[in-house]
Formats: structure tokens, C-alpha cells, sequence
């Protein structure tokens, strides 16, 4: 088991294997549905907005309050092609300013105003949805990125959202071990 101190401050965390990446995202009903029967986002889904994907199940499990905020009420897993995510991250930029990356603030705006996408690292959550001692990463796709990730990434779409419940439904039971198995 790893100790604490040996978890990396900043790591992408997901299930992958030689070909796919898996993000979830949280959507209402109509959007989830749709995208689900398709394989594919199609409208309302609307593509000239910046979407968000998220690596971390319990982060998106503390963003959509285990499925249960509104417009976030069904969970897709999302498996993507490993060279989508590859080109995503070679597009990133940081959401705020980071003096090891940037010479100064105006040049981190410069190369954000033009960037596709955003990542920003949050505190990873634990089984209770509890903050940990280190950040998971976010990544926010607009413009063309976006259009490259729904037309051309995406290898499977699925709703995971009774399994979303049922998760919670053990945690609140206290079936912590059985609740860790089917995630």
C-alpha cells in the first residue's frame, strides 16, 4: 500500500489501457440519453461551449453530488482514444498562472486566450468525497478541440449512473469494501 508521502502532488489518475483513457462527465437526461444511443454527442449537446472531462470518478462524484445535482442528474463514462487524450494535453494550458511554466502573467494570458484547452488540478476526493492531500486533474475542451473530441475520440459512451447510486447506496450503508469493488 502507498503511503501518503509517495502519492505525486499532481497526477492524472484514470482507468486506461494501450488504446482508451476513460473521463466521466455529468449531464441532465435528454443530453445523456442521446449521447448514449449515438455513441456520440449530438444536440442539445451544444459544441460552442467549453466542456468539461474529468479523469477522477470521485472527483466527478463530488462535482455531480453522486448524480444528484440538477443538469448533472446521469454520469457517462467516456472512453477515449489514448492519441485524443495525447493531443488534448499537448494543448493545454493552465487555468491560472504558474511562475514555473510562464516567464510572466500577461504571456500565460497570451498563450490561455489562444489555448483549446484549460487543466486545472483539484484537491482529489476519497471514498466519502473528503479532500486529499493531492490534486487530480481537470481538463476543459472548447472550440475545435471539442468538435475533435466528440467526431473523432470518442470509442464508447456509456451511463453509469445506477452504478452511481448504487455505489452511494453502500457507502451510506457502510459496505465500504463491496462499494470500492464495483467502481
Amino acid at each position: 500500500m502507498k503511503k501518503i508521502c509517495d502519492i505525486p502532488e499532481r497526477q492524472i489518475r484514470a482507468k486506461y489501457n494501450e488504446k482508451t483513457i476513460t473521463v466521466y462527465q455529468a449531464y441532465n437526461k435528454e443530453i445523456a440519453e442521446r449521447a448514449v444511443i449515438n455513441n456520440a454527442f449530438v444536440p442539445p449537446f451544444k459544441t460552442d461551449r467549453m466542456t468539461w472531462i474529468k479523469p477522477s470518478f470521485f472527483w466527478m462524484m463530488y462535482r455531480s453530488g453522486w448524480a444528484s445535482k440538477k443538469n448533472q442528474e446521469h454520469i457517462l463514462k467516456i472512453k477515449i482514444s489514448i492519441d485524443g487524450f495525447e493531443e488534448v494535453l499537448n494543448n493545454a494550458c493552465l487555468s491560472s498562472f504558474n511562475s514555473k511554466f510562464f516567464k510572466s502573467e500577461k504571456e500565460w494570458k497570451k498563450v490561455k486566450a489562444n489555448s483549446t484547452v484549460v487543466i486545472q488540478w483539484d484537491p482529489e476526493r476519497d471514498i466519502f468525497l473528503n479532500k486529499l492531500n493531492y490534486r487530480s486533474i481537470q481538463i476543459g475542451l472548447s472550440r475545435e478541440i471539442v468538435h475533435k473530441y466528440i467526431n473523432e475520440w470518442i470509442v464508447e459512451i456509456i451511463d453509469i449512473t445506477q452504478l452511481v447510486h448504487k455505489t452511494k447506496f453502500l457507502i451510506d450503508a457502510r459496505k465500504f469494501e463491496i462499494a470500492k469493488k464495483i467502481i
